[in-house]
This record gives C-alpha cells, structure tokens and sequence, in this order.
C-alpha cells in the first residue's frame, strides 16, 4: 500500500476529449464527495499537427493550492516544449518538476510518454495516494490507463507550488 504522504499520478488515454471530460467529471464527482483528496488534473488532446494541449484544471477551491502547477509539471516532463501548444512550462513550476523527476524513473517517463501517444486524448490526474484507491473503484473507462506511486512527497510538491506562486505574483 502507498504511504499515507506519496503522490499518485493517473494517466488514462481515450478515443475522444469528450471521452476523457466524461472520466473527469467522475474524478470531480469523487473530490466533491470527499473520497479524493488534494489532486491536480489535466484533459490532453493531440491536434492533426500533432502539437499536445493542455487543458489544466484550476479548482480555486482546492485546499492546498495546486492550481495546475503539479499537472503542467508532469507534461512538461513527459512532453518536449517543441510540442505543447499551451504555454505551461515555465521556470516558475521548475521546482514542482524538480519533485515530481525524483520520483519518475526514466522507463516511467517512457512507458508514460507512450501511453499517451497512443491515444488521442487523455487525461492526467496527480495528487494525494489517497486517490488511487477511489479512481481503482470508480472504473474510469480509458481505453489504457496507467497509475504510478511516485517516490515523492505531497508536501514538498504542495511546499514547491507555493514558491511557484509566489513566483508568479
């Protein structure tokens, strides 16, 4: 079992955006009742171009704060800036990319990367350990899908979107 301050990221990939919104609103709905903590999520498609898109979530209710910064990290890992379409990749969240890397083997990088390449949409959802058991029950119907254990803390992460906030302002 995970240890009760580990991050869990979440990667499904889907025919559709559309297909992937329907996973997230589920993922909302297990916030709203509580069965998931602190996460940050992001619906990613792939245009005919093959530039990546990046739809971040920013729940200005969230407690912790991570406001999109922990999920563009993960992009930003898994994606070379050549690609993104969305300016998301920016040296204020290089502290978050910083934690979220410790805690990404490179095979994870590449079985990640993959996954999502072969769809074309997806969605990303990082957060608290907590998660990965809710999202297990939920049964979110991503044609693939792949969760990871990352060897990183909640609070260095949520301590690293705070400076990255303060950054920014």
């Amino acid at each position: 079992m995970a240890k009760a301050d580990g991050v869990f990221l979440y990667i499904g990939t889907y025919p559709s955006e559309d297909a992937a919104r329907d996973d997230y609103d589920i993922v909302k709905g297990l916030h709203a009742l509580g069965a998931v903590g602190t996460y940050d999520a992001a619906v990613i498609r792939k245009d005919t171009s093959g530039k990546v898109h990046v739809n971040k979530d920013e729940m200005a209710t969230r407690h912790g704060g991570w406001g999109g910064a922990a999920a563009g990290a993960v992009v930003g890992i898994l994606f070379p800036p050549s690609i993104i379409a969305t300016a998301l990749v920016g040296g204020a969240i290089g502290g978050i990319s910083g934690h979220l890397w410790r805690g990404m083997s490179r095979a994870d990088v590449k079985e990640l990367g993959d996954l999502l390449d072969a769809g074309e949409a997806a969605l990303l959802v990082i957060g608290e350990s907590t998660i990965e058991e809710a999202i297990t029950k939920a049964q979110l119907k991503a044609e693939k899908h792949v969760a990871k254990e990352l060897n990183a803390s909640a609070k260095d992460v949520d301590k690293a979107v705070q400076d990255a906030a303060g950054e920014v302002s």
